[in-house]
């Protein structure tokens, strides 16, 4: 068995990964997943928009309140600044609330995706209730803020403050694997703790699978349609390994 044989096998292949990406954007073309898209693509849109808004109405606010006329020049170093800040944190902030509110979707969208490919009925896939995929995400979000904040301090301790930005990318590749994976493992009859257990045993793959939608969010339109994208792809994730472990 070649390694990289071996990598798919166990879920750790970059290129296992990326191919699950692919195969969920082609996905989103199959009428069966689409009726479960809109709610949860909306309410992205509708956030994203009105956080923006927000940001951009307050921060004008800012510059007209504090920069003097004379010193105008300063307000095009501070849009970039804000747009750059917005994208980076702010996706990664506005997405854990987008999932908590788009979670009972996104876990039926998980399990039509096991039933298109499998060709099972719905009845024959367990969907864990609305309120339990709830609460397992409101235990993934503390979680993941009670790690967050910690690494946020380094950002301002002289010396270590150089190796902060990467600590926080992989950080947040890694939560957002936490993030997506759970869908399909809800499925299979897993919460948050036994989730994590999952995940943490394919480290590589999750971290490929959550920096892939780091950049992927990174990347205006792309991110409004990629937690569906995402979805999908985790789902096709352990489906390939479920299949490869069978063998």
């Amino acid at each position: 068995m070649t390694e990289l044989n071996l990598q798919t096998r166990t879920g750790n292949s970059p290129v296992y990964v990326l191919n699950c990406f692919i195969q969920g954007f082609k996905m989103l073309a199959k009428p069966e997943l689409r009726k479960f898209l809109i709610i949860p693509l909306m309410i992205n849109l509708i956030l994203y928009t009105v956080i923006l808004a927000l940001g951009y109405y307050y921060v004008a606010g800012l510059i007209e309140q504090f920069i003097p006329s004379w010193i105008d020049w300063l307000s095009w170093l501070i849009w970039p600044l804000f747009f750059i800040s917005f994208f980076v944190i702010g996706f990664f902030t506005f997405t854990l609330l987008a999932n908590l509110i788009a979670a009972p979707f996104y876990s039926k969208l998980a399990a039509k995706t096991v039933a298109t490919l499998t060709g099972q009925s719905d009845t024959e896939i367990f969907e864990q209730p609305a309120l339990k995929s709830i609460m397992s995400e409101l235990r993934r979000i503390i979680y993941i803020l009670l790690r967050a904040l910690p690494l946020l301090i380094l950002f301002i301790i002289p010396g270590l403050n150089l190796l902060a930005p990467i600590l926080w990318l992989l950080f947040v590749a890694w939560c957002l694997a936490l993030e997506y994976m759970a869908y399909p493992l809800e499925n299979r009859g897993l919460l948050f703790e036994d989730q994590r257990l999952m995940v943490k045993s394919k480290r590589m793959g999750a971290l490929s699978f959550g920096g892939l939608v780091v950049v992927g969010l990174s990347i205006p339109i792309i991110n409004i349609i990629l937690p569906p994208v995402t979805v999908i792809a985790a789902t096709l994730y352990f489906q390939g390994v479920q299949e490869q472990h069978d063998l």
